[in-house]
């Protein structure tokens, strides 16, 4: 570590770093057998399928299709598109006390997150800590995801800043792999308590 650190902008991802994300916490509310819940969240409203929405599927062509699918499951389908605001059950511990410091302390902060559009949209109002960032990458909107480079090469020209400067926060290791390619630091998350330190060795805390 140099003594004066040349990064002064963070990017931060917003599920599971900022915010709870959690298929689960929706449908162990429709589904009490605790067999058939596992069963459902591999088979039917899977991570893998809902990061279609993620990718720019609209909601509008998947659900439908689902439903066709697996039509004993027509309603918890169509409650994944209309209580999506359900699987996030509350923010990370500790994490939006990290946002707040560093917007007091002027750092810039941004985004990039794996995000369906119609989500984000429903999401977004219920968070005032994004009032903070001066912008946020949602995957949806520009129908490109993480890990892939075409993402935070977006970020960098939209934000203007350059990868040396800008430290990236991601709870997944592929996404991290893929800032640090273009030249960001990347900061695996596991806890605030970790980040809070790499922001403090930064002189950023």
């Amino acid at each position: 570590m140099t003594a004066i650190s040349k990064i002064d902008t963070v990017i931060f991802d917003v599920g599971n770093v900022l915010y709870q994300w959690d298929l689960r916490c929706l449908f162990e509310k429709l589904i009490d057998d605790a067999e058939e819940l596992d069963w459902f969240l591999l088979n039917v409203i899977t991570p893998e399928w809902h990061f279609q929405h993620d990718a720019g599927r609209p909601l509008a062509e998947m659900v439908p299709e689902r439903i066709s699918q697996f039509p004993q499951y027509e309603s918890h389908i169509k409650a994944y598109a209309t209580r999506f605001n359900e699987t996030i059950p509350g923010p990370v511990a500790g994490s939006l006390q990290l946002v707040e410091k560093l917007a007091s302390n002027g750092v810039p902060i941004f985004g990039i997150t794996n995000f369906g559009s119609e989500f984000w949209r429903g999401f977004r109002p219920t968070a005032k800590i994004f009032d903070s960032f001066a912008d946020i990458i949602v995957s949806g909107d520009e129908k490109l995801v993480k890990p892939d480079a075409a993402i935070y090469e977006l970020a960098l020209d939209r934000f203007n800043v350059t990868s040396d400067q800008c430290l990236f926060i991601d709870d997944r290791p592929e996404n991290v792999a893929g800032s640090e390619k273009l030249g960001m630091k990347g900061h695996h998350f596991r806890d605030a308590r970790t980040l809070k330190q790499e922001l403090t060795a930064l002189k950023l805390l």
